[in-house]
Order: structure tokens, then C-alpha cells, then sequence
């Protein structure tokens, strides 16, 4: 693995360690994720509800606020239109929750995945509206910002529309709808301009509370935003959008309300993911615990559980829905553990050779193949992009690697595909099966052209090198700072250099074990390495490790615990 390390601008790190009073090693971590000047590294260490930005200066958002409000006034109904993931579910059940204290009753719809695809497409919406009947306004949450002929047939039903979404564009926006989407209009440097679809929604509420208590409205006053903040801070984190900003403020503040959630869907779903109320919860309990088991249902199923699950105050359907979703969850684990070993043994067999993978089989699940691409890319460390069957399409999700951006690649490749978007990281694609083998062929070359004949190397960025004697219970409170760690604050990971330990790691569990360094003559550092037991650190020679560092508590007490990352021969 290639270790990359670039020295911070150490009179900047001096600077505002000085005018803080903060370590060095605090400073440049800060500096490091982009931090340039004391007053926004004050704001990050100690993010504030007060320091939320005026909602109005988003783009249409005093718009959708005075359509929302015609609603309300008029007794309006009103369809809520969301994704089925995370994002789109905490979307759904924030307005939902918000405009039922408004005295109305808002119908709420979540397409279903294998049969109706994704966002706002003619099939789901006919069914919506065979449900629930005509709604005078429909308000699609995380989706739409594409879907121009989907409003046009819904304008031509007499039904507005507003659009609350943060997917980027390569289309001409609407104009025949209310549209708030910050990377469509706004200016991409804002403390806002990351949100996701939830965090988009809370600022529409918080605009409609500010538009409504300014016309002396007694409902209005009694809202308490706050008490919706673990909603804002499940679907922030599990959309992976960048935790600064405001989306650290949400993340920062929706944890914390977690912790002690008075949602009973919450308790619910905690208890079957085994997380303890009243402990810390972090961002990896919501990525890889909450966030799956509220996934598994619009993969597997239909995404209107969370939703209830979410919206009800009744602890014991509560707990029955949560039981469901741990199951769905159950279900989907050995879906995809089975397409796994299926889609690995593939790549052994006949792709060995290749710089890109394209991996399909018309028994895979579509909805499951995101997670598949995800691990096999990591695994074989190269780009990947895993097919199932969607009706008579193969659909599915590609998962790139650090400096190949996957939307330059399938630029190339566009002729081949039907629909497609997404990110440098993270795309999804649909196309003929027909055309798999073109496609493998063309997407191999597009990478190819990418390298520019370079390899590609597993690459680990090191945050700072420290001695052992820096690892101290003082960094490690200082570290509590920076939480909730995620995309665009990723949780340090620290180099020590020339390391010799004195005594034989011990092996346990599954592949794992157990090894500790002297921080000084009298003091240990115990330390654990996951899953690298077949490539144990040697004793009596000189290493480098790269290590996280975090308090390991267990019984009510705290204690400074190494995770190993990598390690390496000093003299490499």
C-alpha cells in the first residue's frame, strides 16, 4: 500500500493553535480537512444551532414555503413523494411529521424499487394517485430534479409540484415547478450547499416556521425543531455527505438527540441493531446498524415500514415493524454474501487481466449490487461496476477508487447505456444485456485511458506522524472534538515511525490479534488489528505503522486503544 503524507503549513497550524489555544497535532488535522483561519476552526469545534444560515438565502426555498403555507391555509392535499433509502425516508417522515402539527394529514409514497425503478417515474405515480386520489400539491423529496416529463403529466393533472432534492444535474432545470436544489442554482461554497435531501427539508421547515410565527400563527410558535434532529442526522450521515458545515452542525446535534431519542421508531430500531439508548451513538452506528435495516426494506421490499416505523408513536407496532426491517436486513446479508462469493469466483476465473470489472448475472438482485461493487472494487482494488436483472434491463452500481473518476469514464461508454448518473465514486447504470461484453470491453479502455499507463496502487493518506509519547488521554479528548467523523472530516489515521515491539502480537477471534507499543518506559499502549492476522507485525524490527486512536470503553470505564490500519518494514 502506498502511504501518502503532505507536511500542513506550519505557520498556519502555529497561528491558530495560538489564537485557540489547541495542540499542534489538533491544528493541523483541522488544516488538513480544509480549515483556514481561527473563527471557522472555532465554528467547527463547537458547532451551533445559532450559527444555521437565513433559509431564505437557498434558492426558491421562500417559494416552496409560501406554496406549502397556500396549503395549509387552504386545507390542501397534499402527496409526500420520496426516495426509498435513508435519505429519502427521514425526508418523508421530517415534512410528513411537521405538517400533520400544521392540522393536515399529507399522504406519503415511496415507489417500489424492482417494479417502479427509481424517483418520480409515470408507473409509481399512476399508483400513488390510484391510492390516494388527486393532490392539489405534490412535493417530491430526494428525486425529481431530472423528471421533466413526470411534471409535465402531473401539471397537466392540475397538481403542482415542488421539488426538494440535492442530486446534481446535467439537464436544463425545470421551470414549471418549484425547484430547491443548491446544486442547480446556488453557489457551491455555502455552508448549505452539501446538504442532503434531509438536511434541504429541515431548512424548508425551518423557513416555514420563521414565515408563519411572523404572521403570529399559535402553531407555529409551539414547534420545536430541535426534537426532529435525529431524522436530520440518520439521513445525513447515511447519504455520506460531507460532515461540515451545517451538516456537522445537524449530525453534530441530531446524535446527541438520538442518544436519548423519545421516538419510539427509533428505540425500536436501536434495540434490534444492538445499540444500547443512552450510550453514544456515532456515525458508524447509523452507516453500517440503522442505516442498512431501513435500506434492506426498498430493496427488498416496500419502503413505506420505515416510514411508519418512524412516524408512529406506538412502541409496540414499533418494535414489530423494527423486527420486520431486521429481518429484511437478515435477508439481504445472505442475498449478498451469496452474490459475493458468486461475482469473486468470476473475477478469478475470467477477468484476472483486466483494469476495470464489469460483472453481471441475470439471477443477481439488482437491489444488492451497489454493496457487491462496493466490496469486490475493495477487494481486487480496482473499479467496478456489478450488474443484476431488472425486468428485460441488467441494472446496476459501479464503485470507483481514489483519482478515477467513474462519470469521465462512462462518458465514453454513454453509447452503450441507457440511463446513468452519479458521481466520481458512485454511479448507477442501466443497459441491455445484449451489450454487457461491449460494454466490459469499452469501460476496460476508458479506465485504461484514465491510468495513462500509471498502476494502480492501494493508497492510505496519513493525517500527521506522531512519537508514542504524543499518544495521550489529553489528544484523545482533544480528538472527541472533531466527532461526528465522515465524509470530508474522516477520523485521523496516525503514523508512528521506526517502532520496535517487544513482545509477540497474540492471535484471536477470526483472523484477528491483539499487540501493544511502550509509549515510554513505564506506559503500554494496547492496540488491536481486525482481519490481518495472516500478515502480522514482526517482533524485534523496526516497523511503521499507520494506527487510529480512540478510547476503548467497555464496563463504564475508558481506556486509549491503537487500531492498526497498515504497517511496513521501516526500511520500505
Amino acid at each position: 500500500m502506498l502511504w501518502n503524507f503532505t507536511q500542513a503549513d506550519s505557520k498556519l497550524v502555529d497561528q491558530i493553535s495560538q489564537a485557540l489555544d489547541i495542540s499542534n497535532v489538533l491544528t493541523e488535522l483541522l488544516v488538513r480537512i480544509g480549515i483556514c483561519n481561527s473563527d471557522d476552526a472555532k465554528r467547527f469545534l463547537n458547532p451551533q444551532l445559532k450559527n444555521l444560515d437565513d433559509p431564505f438565502k437557498i434558492t426558491n426555498l421562500e417559494s416552496a414555503v409560501k406554496r406549502i403555507f397556500q396549503a395549509i391555509e387552504s386545507k390542501e392535499k397534499i402527496l409526500i413523494y420520496g426516495d426509498y433509502d435513508v435519505d429519502g425516508v427521514t425526508s418523508n417522515v421530517l415534512l410528513t411529521s411537521v405538517l400533520r402539527e400544521f392540522d393536515l394529514l399529507p399522504d406519503f409514497f415511496v415507489p417500489r424499487r424492482l417494479d417502479e425503478g427509481y424517483g418520480l417515474g409515470k408507473i409509481a405515480l399512476d399508483r400513488a394517485i390510484g391510492e390516494f386520489g388527486i393532490p392539489g400539491l405534490l412535493i417530491a423529496v430526494d428525486c425529481g430534479t431530472n423528471s421533466h416529463s413526470e411534471i409535465k403529466y402531473l401539471l397537466e393533472k392540475s397538481i403542482d409540484v415542488i421539488i426538494i432534492d440535492h442530486h446534481k444535474s446535467k439537464e436544463t432545470p425545470p421551470d414549471n415547478c418549484i425547484l430547491v436544489n443548491p446544486h442547480v442554482f446556488d453557489d457551491e461554497k455555502k455552508s448549505w450547499s452539501q446538504m442532503s435531501a434531509v438536511g434541504l427539508v429541515f431548512k424548508l421547515i425551518h423557513g416555514l416556521l420563521i414565515h408563519t410565527r411572523n404572521l403570529d400563527i399559535d402553531v407555529a410558535k409551539k414547534i420545536d425543531l430541535k426534537k426532529f434532529l435525529d431524522l436530520v442526522a440518520m439521513g445525513t450521515i447515511a447519504d455520506i455527505v460531507p460532515l461540515q458545515g451545517e451538516n456537522r452542525i445537524l449530525a453534530k446535534k441530531g446524535l446527541a438527540r438520538m442518544q436519548f431519542s423519545g421516538r419510539p421508531g427509533v428505540s425500536a430500531l436501536c434495540d434490534v441493531s444492538g445499540i444500547k439508548l443512552g450510550s453514544e451513538i456515532k456515525p458508524v452506528d447509523v452507516g453500517f446498524r440503522l442505516g442498512p435495516r431501513i435500506n434492506a426494506s426498498g430493496r427488498l421490499a416496500d419502503a413505506t415500514e420505515p416510514i411508519e416505523l418512524l412516524l408512529s408513536n406506538d412502541l409496540s407496532r414499533c418494535v414489530e415493524i423494527a423486527k420486520r426491517l431486521d429481518q429484511y436486513n437478515r435477508e439481504r446479508q445472505e442475498i449478498e454474501k451469496k452474490i459475493c462469493k458468486e461475482a469473486e469466483k468470476e473475477v478469478f476465473e475470467k477477468y484476472t487481466e483486466d483494469t476495470a470489472l464489469v460483472l453481471y448475472s441475470s439471477e443477481w438482485h439488482a437491489g444488492v449490487v451497489g454493496i457487491v461493487a462496493s466490496r469486490i472494487s475493495q477487494k481486487f482494488n480496482l473499479p467496478t461496476i456489478v450488474l443484476g436483472s431488472e425486468g428485460i434491463l441488467a441494472k446496476g452500481s459501479g464503485r470507483s477508487l481514489i483519482g478515477i473518476n467513474l462519470v469521465d469514464a462512462l462518458q465514453n461508454c454513454s453509447h452503450l447505456l441507457g440511463s446513468w448518473g452519479g458521481h466520481p465514486m458512485a454511479v448507477g447504470v442501466t443497459i441491455d444485456p445484449a451489450v454487457v461484453e461491449e460494454f466490459r470491453e469499452t469501460f476496460n479502455n476508458s479506465i485504461k485511458k484514465i491510468l495513462n499507463g500509471n498502476a494502480i496502487k492501494r493508497q492510505l493518506d496519513i493525517s500527521i506522524y506522531l512519537n508514542p509519547i504524543d499518544l495521550t488521554d489529553q489528544l484523545l479528548d482533544e480528538l472527541e472534538k472533531m466527532h461526528p467523523f465522515g465524509q470530508g472530516n474522516q477520523e485521523p489515521i496516525f503514523g508512528i515511525k521506526n517502532l520496535i515491539l517487544n513482545s509477540e502480537p497474540v492471535n484471536f477471534g477470526e483472523n484477528h490479534y491483539r499487540f501493544e507499543i511502550r509509549k515510554d518506559m513505564r506506559t503500554k499502549i494496547k492496540g488491536i488489528a481486525w482481519k490481518q492476522a495472516d500478515n502480522m507485525m514482526p517482533v524485534d524490527k523496526p516497523i511503521d505503522i499507520a494506527v487510529k486512536f480512540n478510547w476503548n470503553s467497555w464496563n463504564g470505564n475508558k481506556t486509549p486503544q491503537l487500531t492498526l490500519v497498515d504497517w511496513k518494514l521501516a526500511s520500505d
